[in-house]
């Protein structure tokens, strides 16, 4: 089959047995880029982060908890200027503190002088997501709670609570979260929450009652979303959006593993989406004073969003505001630097069509360079296309192979080097069933 100009058939978009997303994966895949704005108690006891004392040994007075200038609006500025289309927030973390007021737990900002002891943070976060147009998900920390002396989802000899108590304390907390601030787009679990089969709580019923349309990451019962296997920033190429969701969940942590979150796995039977994620200050994703030389370069975070979300995955850094309660002006100018770059990279369309089929010819327009090719299929049917290359016709009926690959998923982008061409072709090698391309686009980068 060659391209046509409609719209792909009710027929062509059915394929039995073929995964595809829930609403909330398409949305948090079509969003591309998000931001985690790292907060907690710990920021204000004049101690340098170290991650295993941490989750053993909290601050104990939540009254050091005062930031003097808080302005979440600051901060969703910020992810704007980059280019984000969603942020979260660690509204508790391995302290055990809370940033909002807490019915079930009181170690929490209702008991800081903050505010008057009248604040709650993640309220102020998720208004301010909306005041800039981005989405707002909530980060929730069950696996390690120093306070309760929680580690790995366990409670400790020792603490003030049962395992069954602080399972119904998450679960109360899970609600709080669900029912108080409206629709939300993402509830992310710090390496995930221990299931009721396995002795935990039962939180699964309580997202999905309160939260429908939101993404979930993740648990044993149910993960909307996979971690891409590094803190790089960064996926493999190719990265399916399938994959085989009881080999993600072994228990053994090895290279095998590890390659296959990155890439995924094309014959998966589970759509499973990749996260890259990455702290913008390297490593530290909380904030430390006089740290700002950690500040990735430039060159590095751009390169990090072509091998992410120019590679069908998701990619969220991680964003350090500070004792003050704002973002440091460095972090905000780098954020703003990535945005402009990305911006200019992607630079103008130069030729764009959308249809079904195994090969597309675009005419470029006036013989105009480009230097950007983005290739979209429309995964509300699924993952298709196995093999693929990009060809130009630069002299008479010769086509050269400028691009190719075999993943292209949501979104897959190649830069190129400056190139014209009369005509721009791409030919489906390989698929499962019909293509349904959502857009070939070729672009041309800015300075």
């Amino acid at each position: 089959m060659t391209w046509g100009c409609r719209g792909p058939t009710t027929a062509a978009r059915q394929v039995p047995g073929l995964p595809v997303p829930r609403p909330a994966q398409l949305a948090w895949q079509q969003a591309g880029f998000g931001i985690l704005f790292d907060y907690d108690l710990h920021l204000f006891d004049d101690v340098r982060y170290v991650q295993a004392r941490n989750r053993r040994e909290p601050p104990e007075d939540p009254g050091i908890f005062d930031p003097t200038a808080l302005d979440t609006d600051q901060w969703l500025a910020a992810a704007a200027a980059a280019g984000a289309r969603f942020a979260i927030l660690t509204a508790s973390h391995e302290t055990g503190f809370r940033l909002w007021p807490s019915a079930a737990n009181p170690f929490s900002v209702a008991n800081t002088p903050w505010r008057g002891g009248r604040g709650d943070l993640v309220g102020e976060f998720v208004a301010s997501c909306r005041r800039h147009g981005i989405e707002p998900g909530i980060y929730l920390g069950a696996r390690w709670n120093a306070r309760l002396q929680v580690l790995d989802f366990r409670v400790q000899p020792g603490s003030p609570l049962t395992q069954e108590a602080y399972n119904r304390l998450i679960e109360r907390e899970v609600e709080e979260i669900c029912t108080h601030y409206g629709p939300l787009f993402e509830l992310w679990f710090d390496g995930g929450i221990l299931t009721p089969q396995d002795g935990g709580p039962d939180v699964l019923p309580i997202f999905e009652r309160h939260q429908p349309d939101c993404l979930y990451y993740h648990s044993d019962q149910r993960a909307d979303a996979r971690w891409g296997g590094t803190e790089s920033g960064t996926v493999g190429d190719p990265c399916w959006a399938t994959i085989d969701l009881a080999a993600a969940r072994s228990k053994v942590w090895d290279a095998a593993k590890r390659e296959l979150l990155s890439h995924g796995d094309p014959d998966g039977e589970d759509w499973c989406p990749a996260m890259a994620d990455a702290p913008l200050r390297n490593h530290e994703w909380f904030w430390e004073p006089d740290d700002e030389h950690k500040l990735y370069p430039l060159e590095q975070l751009v390169e990090m969003y072509f091998a992410s979300v120019g590679r069908n995955a998701t990619l969220i850094l991680g964003a350090t505001p500070d004792r003050r309660g704002l973002v440091p002006d460095a972090d905000f100018e780098r954020l703003r630097e990535l945005g402009r770059a990305v911006r200019a990279a992607l630079g103008e369309p130069v030729a764009s069509r959308a249809a079904e089929g195994s090969e597309l010819v675009l005419d470029v327009p006036g013989d105009r360079p480009f230097d950007v090719v983005v290739l979209r299929e429309d995964i509300r049917y699924g993952e298709r296309v196995r093999a693929y290359v990009v060809e130009a016709r630069l002299t008479g009926d010769t086509w050269n192979p400028i691009a190719g690959g075999t993943c292209i998923g949501h979104q897959r982008i190649h830069r190129l080097p400056a190139t014209r061409a009369p005509q721009v072709r791409v030919r489906i090698e390989r698929a499962t069933a019909t293509p349904l391309l959502r857009s070939f686009e070729l672009r041309r980068s800015v300075s």
